[in-house]
């Protein structure tokens, strides 16, 4: 009878061991320049957007100058009054009601950025000028129904759509982003750009989003899927 020696089981079995690792190592590295080139593709995508988005200004003046109108085809009457000085949103109610999913910006953000905007703006526009709410800060990510395509939707309906979008975000969420740049638009509207450093591409969110909510319009408002912006300030100098 021949006998097997513990010394040879136990290089078989770490030779397996090694074996084993160095195949999953070899999958998991192979996987990797593809991931990083569709990253890389959509931050370059984005910069190319912002780019286009800084020109604008120069491009058209601004606009806003004579009471401009925002992306919604609404003039800057139309949201907000001046009187006395002072910009009063105009309140109306959403009908239809707008379903949007949203990343939230934490105030530990937020307040700083809005503090650094309204040093910088209010020298120069005095009380002319709407300050988002800094506890409010977003970005748009994917609308389940919207102002231009409204997708009706019961209580228990609403509950299922609020359900496939947290799962969705507890798999994706959260994101590292820095702010790219900042942009005044011809309308008078100040974006705040980002890009994402670490986590999943805003662009692969939507067709998360988008899978999870099938019902929701096909012409979505942020209609660009890899950009990421907030909207913080409105000019409304007329």
């Amino acid at each position: 009878m021949t006998r097997i020696r513990k010394p040879a089981i136990l290089i078989w079995l770490i030779s397996a061991i090694l074996f084993l690792l160095g195949f999953q190592m070899a999958i998991y590295n192979s996987s990797r320049p593809n991931q990083s080139v569709h990253y890389n593709s959509n931050s370059e995508e984005r910069t190319k957007l912002y780019d286009k988005m800084s020109q604008d200004l120069d491009e058209n003046g601004a606009v806003f100058l004579q009471g401009g109108e925002t992306s919604q085809s609404l003039s800057l009457s139309d949201l907000f009054t001046l009187k006395d000085g002072v910009v009063t949103p105009v309140l109306k109610a959403a009908d239809p009601p707008v379903r949007a999913n949203v990343l939230y910006l934490s105030p530990n953000f937020s307040v700083p950025i809005s503090q650094a905007v309204r040093d910088i703006f209010l020298p120069y526009f005095d009380g002319a000028i709407w300050f988002q709410n800094s506890s409010l800060y977003h970005f748009s990510m994917f609308h389940a129904s919207h102002h231009i395509v409204a997708v009706p939707a019961t209580e228990s309906e609403v509950e299922v759509e609020a359900n496939s979008v947290k799962a969705v975000a507890e798999v994706l969420c959260p994101l590292n982003i820095v702010l790219d740049r900042v942009v005044l638009t011809s309308t008078g509207v100040l974006l705040g750009c980002w890009q994402v450093t670490s986590g999943t591409d805003p662009y692969t969110i939507r067709a998360k989003l988008r899978n999870a909510l099938p019902r929701a319009p096909e012409k979505q408002l942020v209609r660009t899927k890899f950009i990421i912006f907030i909207k913080d300030i409105f000019l409304n100098p007329a």
